[in-house]
């Protein structure tokens, strides 16, 4: 044990300066700019560690272009006795636009006061560059696993995952009876292990109305109205109500752990910056984000006919008030046996680390472990990584050194827990 962590040490300023060029490369989300330089240099990366690397490209994703291709890479390191256990560490390499208010470049790799800044560093490229560098720390160290470690980067995260590990689970890379265990390395302060996420349910609500002149709106049906009246009673008949649930989850902030309703948008009428003309709008709706829990399940008896018997009730109280709802997306909660030897394995290895003995959480949103378990039917699976998760989408975006080491420390001990070493 002491070996493994002082190879980390040893390795630190090699890892470092991995995250730093990952960080220079700008792999913004949408519209997915440079995955396939990315998906290359962390191929590289993993090639001169030993690994069997292979480019998997999402080409029946819709999102696949000639100009934003959406590749992924997957790299291999067999067990040296044996095949299983099979343990897939993943991070994803795409990141959000980098927005207003930063005081240093997002894309520089700049490192301040023990800090590495850059969009993406804490979500979550940070926990990329934890993972190869933990692994490559073992072989440093003299040591060879048993079990195969996988370790696959992949786009697409910030929008759902679908070209990402979602392609993964679907081609058989992330499946039932190949992998044993998966851990994303998404920030979880170090000190924590996040075990599952709450649902969500995006939804369309359109309200359909007959235009007409604004000098005369009776003639009229004015959809922005009806619109109003359901926004009046998701805000104070609906939201009062789920604010009533709580999960069992340990979901994190606490405040997150009651099912919610956010509006994302609304639409309708004229453009705002168009030349206005006198008409009623026949058409207005919003878009919403309704997060739900474990034991709002299942989602098709209750979290989705709750909606629709709100909006058929507020448009029947309205003289020819029309709409129809559109799902956007669904994605239902998750969460991992507490007890499972995964759990069990990374917890240890934090109390090696870091001297604590680790809370359990839940993701308020979620994360690509949806795809792990629902399609790729693994159950071992958690989240777990550097980074300081407020941080995330944040100006000024930043890793600790301190816990990009750390982290990788608990890697280390963790695969050598689950895969066992040659003797």
């Amino acid at each position: 044990m002491i070996a493994v962590l002082n190879a980390v040490d040893a390795i630190a300023d090699e890892m470092i300066a991995f995250l730093q060029e990952l960080t220079r490369i700008p792999t913004v989300n949408p519209p997915g700019d440079l995955y396939a330089p990315c998906a290359e240099f962390i191929g590289q990366q993993l090639k001169a560690f030993g690994y069997n690397v292979e480019h998997i490209v999402a080409d029946d994703s819709p999102l696949h272009t000639p100009a934003y291709p959406r590749v992924n890479v997957m790299g291999r390191l067999p067990g040296a006795t044996q095949q299983q256990p099979v343990l897939h560490f993943n991070g994803h390499f795409d990141v959000v636009p980098a927005g207003a208010g930063w005081t240093v470049d997002p894309f520089g790799g700049d490192i301040r006061d023990g800090k590495l800044y850059g969009r993406g560093t804490c979500d979550q490229k940070a926990g990329i560059a934890a993972s190869i560098f933990a692994i490559e720390a073992i072989r440093r160290a003299g040591i060879t696993l048993n079990g195969t470690i996988e370790q696959s980067a992949t786009v697409d995260e910030e929008s759902g995952g679908f070209a990402g590990v979602a392609t993964l689970a679907r081609r058989g890379y992330i499946t039932q009876g190949h992998t044993t265990y998966v851990i994303i390395t998404e920030p979880s302060n170090v000190d924590r292990i996040c075990i599952g996420h709450r649902g969500v349910y995006w939804f369309k609500v359109t309200q359909h109305g007959r235009i007409g002149h604004g000098s005369m709106p009776q003639l009229g049906v004015s959809a922005i109205d009806h619109l109003g009246d359901v926004l009046h009673a998701f805000t104070h008949d609906l939201k009062p109500r789920l604010a009533e649930r709580v999960t069992s989850m340990p979901v994190e902030p606490p405040g997150s752990r009651h099912a919610s309703l956010n509006i994302n948008s609304i639409f309708g009428g004229q453009p705002e910056n168009a030349v206005q003309t006198p008409c009623v709008a026949d058409r207005a709706g919003l878009i919403g984000d309704r997060r739900f829990l474990l034991e709002e399940e299942p989602f098709e008896a209750k979290v989705k006919p709750e909606i629709i018997d709100l909006l058929d009730e507020v448009n029947a109280r309205i003289p020819n008030a029309r709409y129809t709802l559109e799902d956007l997306m669904v994605v239902h909660p998750v969460q991992t046996d507490p007890n499972s030897p995964l759990v069990a394995a990374v917890r240890d290895s934090i109390q090696n680390v870091l001297g604590t003995t680790p809370p359990l959480m839940a993701s308020p949103g979620t994360y690509d472990h949806k795809h792990v378990y629902r399609i790729g039917n693994v159950a071992d699976c958690i989240a777990y990584g550097p980074g300081i998760l407020d941080l995330a989408h944040q100006p000024d975006e930043y890793v600790e050194l301190e816990h990009l080491i750390q982290s990788a420390k608990v890697m280390a001990l963790s695969a050598i827990r689950l895969l066992g070493t040659k003797q």
